[in-house]
């Protein structure tokens, strides 16, 4: 295993030290900084004049959605890894049916294992009203090869003019304000302006690999105009061998920190190289903090993957807290009150290496100080673990997470 002390930084310098904590600099500096750097280094041009808007839970992501897809005059284009049942899936599928009925072209890419639960009679509607459905590779159809492979993606645009990508399904695990276990916690990002076209481009690159028609004359690839001032990077994953965009995209975040790194994270289980990265960060006096589930959560043999690094982070300085009122599936990552990273992509080897992923790299201190406060207020309602209680844990729970080791590829 490369170690990250074996790998030039992205900084320039040797070591993955990354920049320094003395470099210091105006954050407008740090901004321009960072933006070099993911720019050059995953070759995907930022944009300016963005506006974004971060939401949090279902009270405020379904709503969001919702009305932007009731308002569409001319394309809806969404696709999602989960599509489950309750209320909430009836009231999307209700939504698309009407929009397509009423002459708009509306599209709907669903993962074929993610969303293998969702209610034929749904579909049903759906095509019936017009709505174009498709399916990423169905598990009867595939190789076991691909199966492994699939769309995380969590992509709805409206019109070409407003996109929303992020962590939540569509079921009603998700609706509410987390107040309860049967209510998870979840961001989402609705965006306007050119940033726009890079969510597309993740729903479009996915819709060629189900269907023969790329695009049609209700596409109308329009010119955005300035609608806020935040600089937005759209950073595309996929499956392949070899260094990926989204390792990059984490690692420049990770090796930019300069005073704080913060990461909430439904599915923590990175490699070793990913956990040396994190463990430099702390060593060069960065404030590390990483916000996991606790108590509820829906993939326990991950949990242990990842709590087979505890001990290594905490002996580094890293801070990890286990948040109790429900199941965090999150995916944000601050960096210094000037970055933020958010989307589909976990901290995991599956997330990194098996699926397709989309995530929004902002340049924009206003949109990362409305994070930050997330972070604080779900901290809040977290639970330390403690260094040295975590060192004495009892030999079983030791086994158990050595026993998982071998699968933490896959998880």
């Amino acid at each position: 295993m490369t170690t990250a002390q074996d790998m030039p930084s992205a900084s320039g310098a040797s070591g993955a030290s990354g920049a320094s904590v003395t470099d210091g600099g105006h954050p407008d500096e740090r901004a321009v900084r960072i933006r070099r750097r993911l720019e050059r280094l995953i070759g995907i041009a930022a944009t300016e004049g963005n506006a974004l808007d971060a939401l949090r839970n279902g009270d405020e992501i379904f709503p969001a959605m919702l009305e932007a897809i009731r308002s569409a005059e001319h394309t809806v284009d969404m696709m999602t890894f989960v599509y489950w049942k309750g209320d909430i899936a009836r009231d999307f599928a209700h939504a698309l049916a009407e929009r397509a009925r009423a002459g708009v072209r509306v599209r709907l890419l669903l993962d074929g294992f993610g969303s293998r639960l969702i209610d034929n009679d749904l579909l049903t509607e759906m095509d019936r009203t017009g709505v174009q459905v498709a399916w990423f590779r169905r598990p009867a159809h595939l190789s076991p090869f691909k199966q492994n492979h699939r769309c995380h993606r969590k992509v709805l645009v409206v019109d070409e003019q407003v996109g929303f990508t992020g962590g939540v399904g569509i079921a009603e695990e998700w609706c509410g304000d987390a107040r309860n276990p049967d209510e998870w916690r979840d961001t989402h990002v609705r965006v306007r302006g050119p940033a726009v076209d890079g969510i597309a481009a993740a729903f479009a690159q996915n819709w060629a690999e189900c269907h023969d028609e790329l695009f049609d004359d209700r596409d109308r690839f329009i010119e955005h105009r300035p609608q806020g001032d935040a600089v937005v990077q759209v950073v595309r994953g996929s499956a392949s061998f070899g260094w990926q965009d989204m390792q990059t995209l984490i690692r420049v975040m990770i090796e930019s920190a300069e005073e704080r790194f913060r990461l909430a994270t439904a599915y923590f289980s990175p490699d070793a190289y990913f956990i040396d990265l994190l463990c430099a960060a702390a060593r060069r006096g960065v404030e590390v903090e990483i916000l996991l589930p606790g108590p509820h959560t829906d993939k326990r043999v991950c949990r242990l993957a990842g709590q087979h690094h505890y001990e290594v982070l905490l002996s580094c300085g890293v801070k990890i807290h286990h948040y109790q009122p429900t199941m965090l599936h999150a995916k944000v990552m601050t960096v210094d009150r000037t970055a933020a990273l958010v989307g589909s992509t976990n901290f995991n080897r599956r997330s990194l290496d098996h699926d397709e992923e989309v995530m929004l790299a902002v340049l924009d201190a206003e949109f990362t100080a409305t994070l930050d406060r997330h972070f604080e207020a779900d901290k809040a309602v977290s639970e330390p673990i403690q260094p040295g209680r975590w060192r004495r844990r009892p030999a079983l729970q030791r086994a158990r997470e050595a026993a998982v080791q071998p699968i933490r590829r896959f998880l």
